[in-house]
């Protein structure tokens, strides 16, 4: 059963300008593409956004002002979506004490978990610890979380996870879009997928409405480190498979 769907999204609080840049007075195409007379980024802007943006994990005690703030959350919302939808939610998380509550709790979760695994309790204590600095050191934490509460019901379950799965692939949309726009204005950012495996724990923290889910926790703030460094054992941050490795053409 299809519920009724919200009207469409409008040019938001910044209209179609972003950071200087508009479009020009072309004439927009089927399917909305630019058309002739309209200005479009450099090939060089664009690849340097796309391959600049990387995961930052610590980050100078300088707060982010609330405007810029909305810029990354209206960047997020102009992300396609299943049935336009929008099953996003974002919660903005700048104080201290919210901060050190969410680290917390999820910690001690974590601290249960691993110990059930059987990890040593000084490399689990050295996790939680660089955990806890991540989330309590940055700027501001968005907490995505996605709802249903506009997506269409189902009477059988193969198409109700289906559904489901489009509105989280939605929101992991607006969350590269909001990944983006930090790379674009300044900021460092880092996605954290660690609220999937305590959703009730991050609910209940930041005191979320139940319709929310969360998915994913952003990390905000201006970078206190390089970009360039590989951690230990992990792949080199700068660089990519090749397609061949990834992609096939039918």
């Amino acid at each position: 059963m299809q519920k009724q769907q919200r009207s469409t999204r409008t040019s938001g609080p910044f209209g179609d300008e972003i950071n200087g840049w508009r479009h020009s007075a072309g004439t927009e195409q089927p399917g909305g593409a630019i058309g002739p007379g309209q200005e479009r980024v450099t090939d060089e802007w664009f690849w340097r956004l796309i391959r600049g943006r990387r995961s930052v994990r610590r980050y100078l005690p300088d707060p982010i002002a609330p405007p810029l703030l909305e810029k990354l959350l209206t960047a997020a919302v102009w992300a396609p979506s299943a049935h336009n939808r929008q099953p996003w939610r974002f919660c903005v998380v700048t104080t201290q004490a919210a901060k050190n509550d969410l680290s917390d709790r999820m910690g001690r979760r974590w601290r249960v978990d691993l110990g059930a695994d059987g990890v040593d309790a000084a490399v689990i204590e050295r996790r939680v610890r660089i955990s806890h600095a991540r989330i309590t050191g940055a700027a501001a934490l968005v907490a995505v979380s996605v709802s249903l509460e506009e997506m269409d019901d189902y009477p059988d379950r193969r198409r109700q996870e289906a559904e489901w799965m489009m509105a989280v692939q939605s929101t992991a949309l607006a969350c590269q879009n909001l990944l983006l726009a930090a790379q674009q204005f300044g900021l460092a950012a880092c996605w954290m997928c660690a609220p999937l495996f305590v959703p009730e724990l991050v609910r209940h923290s930041l005191d979320l409405p139940e319709s929310w889910h969360p998915q994913a926790l952003i990390t905000l703030g201006y970078a206190a480190e390089g970009s360039g460094n590989k951690p230990a054992g992990r792949r080199d941050r700068a660089q990519r498979l090749p397609l061949a490795d990834r992609v096939l053409w039918r």
